[in-house]
């Protein structure tokens, strides 16, 4: 998360929270809580930086060239789709993809990577359209809504881009996962009360995501489940420097979580656990 989105997220915070404050104990307290939450936000901001800057390792290439027949990854989304935060290319998530996936397959694995650090989920189609007409992804993982939450951008807007794009997808003949919002809870940076409201908003969205997503026929991964635990219980090791974003090792968990059902959407494994969800056979 940059700084402009952190700006953001205290402005979705004081929104809220003067919504709650002024409704639940007045004007007056209302207004000592937008003052906290302002002082928070500027803090976060202060402490934050940016590290990394604005691009991520670029991992696009074959993996595991020698075993052939490549298999077609295409990774969607915001800046963890995007991979910033790992220290090189083969830390990102599409490269910690595409190596499981070739694993398990005994198939290379050819990354494409449309992702772009900031993204919203109305940036989806824009993301969609850089690709050549022509290219037909066997797999399309998508990971986006943080910066949705951050932005305000309506739940119903952000839920419509997803759709669109899912649909889109499939249209060009690939199976779709869908990595639901992140959990925000986890983001130690942030301090009571605005991490609260962050993240309460952030679930609210992965609910209506994993909802959309699984009626447009795409596999789900609730992200705050399968590896939102090892985020909060393990800060120092899974989150970089800049403590929003994951580290390698972030990543690699992460990839691990949401291999089942990229897996299953290729049709390699039948079942998924706890925290997917397969779509529902036609």
């Amino acid at each position: 998360m940059t700084r402009e989105e952190a700006r953001q997220l205290g402005r979705i915070a004081v929104g809220a929270g003067v919504a709650g404050a002024v409704g639940a104990v007045g004007a007056a307290l209302g207004a000592g809580f937008v003052v906290l939450l302002k002082r928070q936000a500027a803090h976060a901001r202060a402490i934050i930086g940016k590290p990394f800057g604005e691009v991520a390792p670029f991992a696009d290439k074959v993996y595991k060239k020698s075993y052939g027949d490549p298999v077609e990854l295409l990774l969607l989304g915001d800046s963890i789709a995007a991979g910033l935060g790992a220290e090189d290319a083969d830390g990102t998530l599409g490269a910690r993809l595409a190596k499981g996936i070739a694993k398990k397959t005994r198939r290379a694995v050819r990354l494409t990577t449309a992702a772009k650090v900031g993204s919203e989920s109305w940036m989806l189609p824009e993301q969609l359209m850089s690709l050549l007409p022509s290219y037909r992804p066997d797999v399309a993982v998508i990971v986006v809504g943080g910066n949705d939450v951050t932005h305000r951008v309506p739940i119903a807007d952000s839920v419509k881009h997803l759709t669109e794009s899912i649909e889109a997808l499939r249209v060009r003949g690939a199976a779709v996962v869908v990595g639901t919002c992140p959990d925000l809870s986890a983001l130690r940076a942030l301090p009571q009360p605005l991490r609260s409201l962050g993240a309460r908003a952030s679930r609210q969205l992965a609910s209506a995501q994993a909802q959309a997503a699984h009626g447009a026929g795409a596999y789900v991964v609730s992200l705050a489940d399968v590896v939102g635990p090892f985020f909060i219980t393990n800060p120092d090791e899974m989150f970089s420097l800049d403590r929003f974003h994951p580290s390698a090792v972030g990543y690699k968990r992460t990839a691990k979580a949401m291999l089942p059902s990229v897996l299953a959407a290729l049709g390699v494994r039948d079942q998924v656990p706890f925290g997917h969800r397969a779509p529902t056979p036609t």
